[in-house]
């Protein structure tokens, strides 16, 4: 299919975290949360520049010529990825400079400059560098005996020039700014914020006795940090996981953050030793690593963050008598549907497992680990699982990418408690999040499941907004077991009763629904995603819309459609919620209001990784109450008008006009409501 009917992965993807640093330009969004999305747009876009633009270079120097479905070579997509890049540095320079700074003044809440403090505020700074900050920071020279010293991923440094009195002569040294220590010291007032930075450059001379000052700069530095292991390379995966994670601290670098006031010397003198170009280099007029802006965001300020709002649990686990009811009778009552973060992640998917834990009937248990939290509730039920002889089977993924290390700590955590770790198949990651518990009722084996679209993150799944299916139904039962020993054995496993798994079978199934739905005549499709890439998928979208099939798509990150194209797409629309909630669960809806339709939810998105390279699982939603549930829910997607945005065919994103004023994060948080809290 034509190149022009495709839009180039990696910019669509700038468009996304566009809309995120709208947010941060948003009067209608509190100001510390503006703050928190600032932040997030400069850690997305750290990722980005790691993974994707790394990966483009890699490929650049390779010397391959491949090219994706929209034609753009990876020169032309680097070439166009610096243009846009520079333009959002300056725009969130501008958000930062001229709107929240001023505003956060006005709250008395404040960055404020070392040099223009009083001195009684200096001499507390001072009294902080001698405690906390001298003992820690080590100054580094550049001459014929010292080398140029390694510069650490995203590390932020100063770049001091020094003069010899004695000989006159100038040097070079490189000064590391502790990651350990906090991005932004408080003034005692707890209110004003001094970049670490300035108080380290304030006393170079405490440093550098006996030598003359000439000048500083603050440089930031970001390295290629992706990898993948090689299936030659995985006879015994967590050592090879633990030696890339040593090599990607010393990827190539790929990109230099710098202010504008540099000098060529000191500019030369950076771009020479890491080997990079004028393309690799970026210029902020601002604080560097606006991601630090997390701690303030973080500020214990009711007023300046969205009203306070505590999830619900499903009316069906409400106490009864004062007690909760047992969490395997209700599943057997009837499938639960449950959707964070309207829904408790503790009193569903944490008592499923933790219940699971406890429970002498209960002989089995498995369950897929791709991130989790620090402190994992979940993980911590499943040690004690293992520790009560329960069977406890736990896949562990280490290669999530930038959460190999916690998942390594955990998996040695998990076998040292006599859990059965294994870490997935040869040559596929496993992204699919499902649990299985095996519970012996009066001599039958009862299986029940849970397949959901996030991880088993207790942290995460307070922002992310998520869905999964706690059920009791053999059939999805029995596929879970069969995944699983696809997972940990050697069984060729390829068909399953009700879920789709990849690989191979949710694009199979997708595609057959997709046609289903052309061959119609008046069909519909919804789908709620993070991510469409894949140009088989996007094919099969344009065929249907070309049969007269309306389709709405909800992507909240990268989509490569075009929507709007004639004799292409007229029938497809795509919108994007991006809001205070990140919308992470996919949903997959065919058919018309008053026929037979089919609903999917799980943890793949249509991209090509997901489809053939991952391990995943969609699961049907059969119960009436429950394809309601989700009705509901993409009725309110659809009917957004504050934090939605339009794709048109030219690949732009523009907001949706308001004209009801339907905010769905605040509307499925009023729905939530009503379905009525626990007492």
């Amino acid at each position: 299919m034509q190149s022009d009917l495709y839009i180039n992965r990696e910019i669509s993807w700038l468009g996304f975290n566009a809309r995120v640093m709208a947010l941060a330009a948003g009067d209608h969004v509190p100001l510390l949360e503006r703050v928190y999305f600032l932040s997030i747009w400069a850690s997305n876009l750290d990722e980005f520049f790691q993974v994707r633009v790394s990966g483009l270079k890699q490929q650049v120097s390779a010397g391959l010529k491949r090219t994706p479905p929209d034609g753009l070579t990876p020169i032309e997509q680097l070439q166009e990825i610096k243009v846009l890049v520079d333009e959002q540095y300056a725009e969130a320079s501008r958000i930062f400079n001229k709107e929240i700074a001023p505003a956060l003044a006005d709250e008395s809440i404040a960055l404020v400059d070392y040099d223009t403090l009083v001195a009684k505020d200096r001499t507390f700074l001072d009294e902080q560098f001698h405690e906390r900050v001298f003992p820690v920071v080590t100054p580094l020279a550049v001459d014929p005996a010292h080398p140029f010293p390694y510069i650490s991923n995203l590390s932020l440094n100063l770049a001091v020039l020094v003069r010899d009195p004695d000989t006159g002569v100038s040097k070079f040294a490189r000064v590391k700014v502790p990651p350990i220590l906090d991005r932004f010291v408080v003034l005692p007032d707890g209110r004003r914020f001094v970049p670490l930075e300035q108080i380290i450059a304030e006393h170079l001379d405490l440093l550098f006795p006996g030598m003359e000052i000439l000048g500083h700069d603050v440089f930031r530095v970001t390295r290629n940090a992706d990898f993948e292991i090689e299936d030659d390379e995985a006879s015994d995966l967590l050592v090879a996981i633990e030696s890339e994670l040593t090599r990607r601290r010393f990827g190539a670098v790929v990109r230099l953050e710098i202010h504008p006031e540099m000098s060529d010397e000191v500019l030369d003198l950076l771009q020479r030793e890491m080997g990079i170009g004028d393309e690799d280099v970026v210029t902020v007029d601002g604080p560097l690593d606006l991601s630090g802006l997390s701690a303030l965001a973080s500020i214990d300020r009711d007023d300046l963050h969205y009203p306070k709002w505590t999830w619900t649990v499903p009316p069906r686990l409400h106490s009864r008598d004062g007690e909760r009811p047992d969490i395997f009778s209700v599943i057997r009552e009837g499938d639960l549907l449950v959707h964070f973060p309207y829904d408790s992640y503790s009193a569903t998917v944490e008592d499923f497992v933790g219940r699971a834990a406890r429970d002498p009937d209960v002989l089995a248990i498995k369950l897929t680990l791709y991130r989790t939290s620090k402190d994992s509730p979940i993980l911590k039920s499943l040690i004690a699982a293992a520790e009560a002889r329960k069977q406890v089977v736990v896949l562990v993924e280490l290669k999530a990418r930038f959460d190999e290390e916690r998942n390594i700590e955990w998996a040695q955590r998990l076998e040292e408690a006599g859990v059965h770790v294994l870490y997935g198949v040869v040559g596929l990651k496993t992204h699919t999040k499902i649990a299985l518990v095996v519970r012996d009722e009066k001599g039958a084996i009862q299986r029940y499941g849970y397949v959901g679209t996030g991880n088993f993150n207790d942290t995460t799944a307070r922002t992310y907004e998520d869905m999964g299916l706690l059920t009791a139904s053999q059939r999805i039962g029995a596929d879970l077991s069969d995944l699983f020993n696809y997972l940990t054995g050697y069984s060729r496993q390829t068909h399953y009763r009700e879920l789709a798994v990849s690989p191979n079978g949710i694009r199979r199934r997708i595609l057959d629904l997709i046609r289903l739905e052309s061959e119609t005549g008046n069909g519909q499709i919804t789908m709620k995603m993070n991510s469409l890439v894949d140009a088989g998928m996007i094919e099969a979208l344009y065929e249907a819309s070309q049969a007269g099939v309306e389709i709405d798509l909800i992507v909240r990150g990268t989509c490569c459609l075009r929507p709007g194209v004639p004799g292409f797409s007229e029938n497809i629309r795509v919108r994007s919620i991006v809001g205070r909630y990140l919308e992470h669960s996919r949903i997959y809806r065919f058919g018309r209001a008053g026929a037979e339709r089919s609903y999917l939810i799980g943890s793949a998105d249509l991209m090509p990784r997901n489809l053939d390279r991952r391990v995943e699982a969609l699961t049907p939603i059969t119960d009436p109450r429950l394809r309601g549930r989700l009705d509901e829910t993409l009725e309110v997607l659809l009917a957004d008008d504050e934090l939605a945005w339009e794709l048109d065919s030219n690949g732009t994103w523009t907001r949706v006009p308001i004209e009801t004023g339907v905010n769905a994060h605040v509307s499925l948080q009023g729905l939530a409501d009503a379905r009525g809290r626990w007492k």
